[in-house]
């Protein structure tokens, strides 16, 4: 909402035209296949870049998106850590923990939801990390920490919700800006635990080529996600606890940031297509995991 009325303020500015931006929220997958089906954005904003990948793959939006703007259309990254209630009873501190047999879990569900497969995939680095390339074990863990799932959501807000509002659970695998968020709303009764391995988390940005173009918004469009590259807009991203892309920006939030985190990245795992293919594709191992 803040971002909206930053770029407003400056598309008015440079263009003296008054610009009104609709929203729609929810889980990456889900908001990919709502716009596949028909929910006619002009840009998206997704968790993962294989979500945008299935927008394009239904012919919504032209190849090359990932290189149309910086650092892989991914304007601020965040990355995967661990809220607990402030006492911290079970005393969680690293993945390890979390597939204790008395720790109860809140994660979203990785199908629907972009968010949760950031989750899996720092879960997953973390035990091959310890097993190296026996993935029987790196599974039996994975198997395990899926037991311990208390409440599978929909999505990465959901999830948040029914950990910081509902109560349930004794740890949410959250995404490091909804963990600062949640601490903020409710001072006192949160912290974070950062786990010894995670991973880079990038959301990725891409204007719906096809819609846009439909409605004569494409330049528009373009300066919405061009913006948010803007020094202000990397600004207004850091206080809401994203990771500015820019680096300079970035260590001007040094004091709230571990910069010197662990953290694998999605081309360790071979790169979206990949790591899709494998891990979340239906009947792949997230599908083989929870089935059992």
């Amino acid at each position: 909402q803040e971002y909206n009325e930053l770029f407003s303020s400056y598309w008015e500015e440079e263009n003296g035209q008054e610009i009104t931006v609709t929203q729609s929220h929810g889980g990456s997958g889900s908001q990919a296949r709502s716009v596949i089906e028909g929910n006619e954005a002009d840009v998206v904003t997704l968790a993962l870049a294989r979500d945008v990948t299935a927008i394009e793959e239904a012919g919504l939006i032209e190849g090359g998106w990932m290189s149309e703007f910086d650092s892989d259309s991914a304007p601020y990254s965040s990355t995967i850590v661990f809220l607990v209630r402030k006492e911290n009873e079970k005393d969680i501190r690293d993945w390890d923990d979390l597939i204790k047999d008395d720790v109860e879990i809140i994660t979203p569900n990785p199908k629907p939801s972009g968010g949760a497969c950031w989750n899996f995939l720092a879960a997953w680095a973390y035990w091959q990390e310890q097993y190296g390339d026996n993935e029987e074990e790196i599974r039996t863990a994975m198997k395990k920490l899926y037991e311990n799932v208390l409440v599978l959501d929909s999505g990465a807000r959901g999830a948040t919700n029914t950990f910081v509002e509902n109560g349930q659970g004794d740890v949410l695998i959250a995404w490091e800006n909804e963990a600062y968020l949640a601490m903020e709303e409710y001072p006192d009764k949160f912290e974070i635990v950062t786990p010894s391995v995670s991973i880079l988390a990038q959301p990725s940005v891409a204007v719906v080529d096809k819609y846009a173009g439909e409605h004569g918004t494409k330049e528009l469009a373009e300066a919405y996600l061009q913006y948010l590259y803007s020094d202000e807009a990397q600004r207004l991203a850091g206080r809401h606890y994203y990771r500015p892309s820019n680096e300079g920006i970035l260590q001007e939030f040094s004091g709230q940031f571990d910069l010197h985190m662990n953290l694998v990245t999605i081309e360790d795992f071979g790169g979206w297509n990949a790591a899709y293919e494998a891990y979340f594709n239906d009947g792949a191992v997230f599908d083989q995991i929870y089935a059992e």
